[in-house]
């Protein structure tokens, strides 16, 4: 299906039926004799969650870095179902660059130009750099991250050379329906100062409200789905906390249709606010160190029909000890992948369906 890129968005204010599997939903049949669902045609989004192509640093172990002495195979067979999807997104967790100065903390990641070479062999149309470590080399390292970018043809949200950068929407066009992409940071580690500003480089987080907020309602205004990539919550903790509640809620609000999140290093749940789909944690997905905290991941897959969300459903995934690859899971481990999931949605407070035309959350669930 031929994808339309219309760029960035850069004036941002104040800067199908069936029987659903576990962990995902879909709308109920129709009534027999009802009219099939015509209409546009489906436009489906992947969402995948942290990927690292880590070089040595620190006596750091780089088995994922080894994975780009062939770029074209990095993420191995989930690449096809990646690039199975008319957009794919994952966040991509590293510096890239050869240079820069490393900053104050405990755990620094960098990878050279053909991090970006993999990331598109395996069908990502675009990544996030809001997260704890896009800085891990400085202001200079922001620079060579999105000037390799630039260079391989892969779009990047949640950093940039300014505050309107960092804030804007990289947008898309699929069968006539315009998604645009937003990525935000509520990590607390170094924010105050790698945060962007009217002149100055660095990520967008969602700590400055304001700017959110803006953002999310400057997207809303030019596309018909708008998705926003969190890098959010606590390590270790399968659970959103309140404050990945209040900012949930506050970007519904605002307009965002697709919340997706990252950073705890392990699934979290996902389900309905209102008609906000959110997914408060992907986990790892490519992941340079074994078993810290879970090896189980998967790629979020949302079927659009227009402007609605017409299904999600998680396809489990185990990352490979060996090469620190997202392996497509199958039989009985990715049922039990997708029944541990399903339970996740127990402490996220959402609904398994979205709630009805009135706001009422009467919509049938599966």
């Amino acid at each position: 299906m031929p994808v339309l890129v219309l760029g960035l968005v850069l004036a941002v204010a104040g800067c199908g039926g069936g029987t659903a599997e576990p962990g995902q939903w879909r709308p109920a049949p129709e009534p027999s004799g009802s009219p099939g669902p015509g209409g546009p045609e489906p436009v489906t989004l992947a969402f995948a969650g942290d990927v690292h192509f880590v070089a040595s640093d620190g006596g750091v172990a780089n088995r994922t870095g080894q994975l780009l002495a062939d770029p074209e195979t990095a993420f191995g067979p989930v690449a096809e179902l990646l690039s199975a999807a008319d957009l794919a997104m994952v966040n991509l967790e590293t510096a890239v660059t050869t240079g820069g100065t490393p900053e104050p903390k405990a755990f620094r990641f960098r990878a050279p130009p053909a991090a970006y070479q993999a990331v598109r062999a395996a069908g990502v149309d675009v990544v996030s750099l809001a997260n704890n470590h896009a800085l891990d080399y400085g202001r200079s390292g922001l620079a060579d991250t999105l000037a390799h970018a630039a260079d391989a043809g892969v779009a990047t949200v949640g950093a940039g050379e300014d505050a309107a950068a960092a804030y804007a929407p990289w947008l898309a066009e699929v069968s006539g329906v315009r998604v645009a992409y937003l990525g935000l940071s509520q990590v607390w580690e170094l924010w105050e100062s790698w945060r962007a500003g009217a002149d100055r480089p660095g990520i967008a987080y969602a700590m400055d409200a304001g700017r959110a907020i803006a953002a999310v309602e400057a997207a809303r205004a030019v596309a018909d789905v708008v998705v926003v990539y969190l890098h959010w919550g606590e390590e270790g903790n399968e659970c959103p906390v309140g404050r990945m509640r209040d900012l949930a809620a506050a970007l519904a609000g605002a307009g965002a249709d697709l919340v997706v999140g990252t950073h705890a290093h392990l699934l979290l749940g996902g389900g309905w606010l209102d008609r906000t789909y959110v997914q408060y944690g992907l986990g790892n997905f490519l992941w340079w160190r074994d078993d810290r905290f879970s090896n189980d991941t998967g790629v979020l897959w949302v079927t659009l029909r227009g402007a609605e969300i017409e299904s999600v459903e998680l396809r489990p995934a185990v990352i490979s000890r060996e090469t620190g690859q997202p392996i497509p899971a199958n039989g009985a481990e990715r049922a039990r992948i997708a029944d541990a999931y399903a339970a996740l949605r127990g402490c996220t407070g959402l609904a398994a369906a979205p709630a009805g035309p009135a706001g009422d959350n009467s919509a049938a669930a599966p």
